[in-house]
């Protein structure tokens, strides 16, 4: 058998160094004083605060909380790059996603754990599914109020944009600024030569 090196102490964190020489093989076991560790209560819960403290995919709180969050950002962002309809699909979901995630009753953080007898988001562990929520509604909310503003003008100017879209030529599409009023709207939906 090959003589072992003596461990130096770049390899005393490494958990998958041979162990020290005259030590007999164990089996791996997760070090550090963590919860269900050496040294830890295996009782306690991993967050440490009553509530779920990483994501967990089969919470449908922190995914809708997530998918909120997610919807109305790419909403909004349709929004502003003029694609209204998008932004309202995206809107109306991440509103839907948002409100249930806030609402929602949050998962059991372990399976031998009671199930949480709150009706809402609670703790500080839970404090980044409900600011994704949360923003998730702002978002939302700035999505809708674009795509509104956006097919609002369409329907207060509808002659403006029906003239643009049937206009052939550079000359005819400019002619159709005269049906903007003389104002900061019109100034923006003003054809350029």
């Amino acid at each position: 058998m090959p003589d072992r090196r003596q461990p130096d102490s770049s390899t005393d964190d490494n958990p998958f160094a041979a162990p020290p020489e005259g030590r007999p093989d164990q089996p791996w076991q997760p070090r550090g004083g963590g919860a269900g560790g050496p040294g830890g209560d295996p009782d306690a819960d991993p967050g440490g605060s009553g509530g779920p403290a990483r994501w967990d995919p089969t919470d449908p709180v922190q995914r809708r909380a997530r998918y909120a969050l997610l919807a109305g950002m790419w909403g909004f962002f349709f929004g502003i790059f003029g694609i209204p309809s998008m932004g309202l699909l995206l809107g109306a979901l991440a509103m839907y996603w948002g409100i249930s995630g806030l609402r929602g009753k949050p998962a059991a953080p372990s399976l031998d754990a009671p199930a949480a007898t709150s009706t809402a988001l609670t703790g500080p562990a839970a404090r980044a599914q409900r600011t994704a929520a949360i923003s998730g509604l702002v978002t939302a909310s700035l999505a809708l109020l674009l795509a509104a503003t956006s097919y609002g003008l369409q329907l207060a100017y509808k002659d403006f944009y029906v003239c643009r879209d049937d206009a052939l030529t550079q000359t005819a599409e400019l002619q159709c600024n005269t049906l903007l009023p003389d104002n900061v709207v019109g100034d923006i939906l003003k054809v350029q030569k």
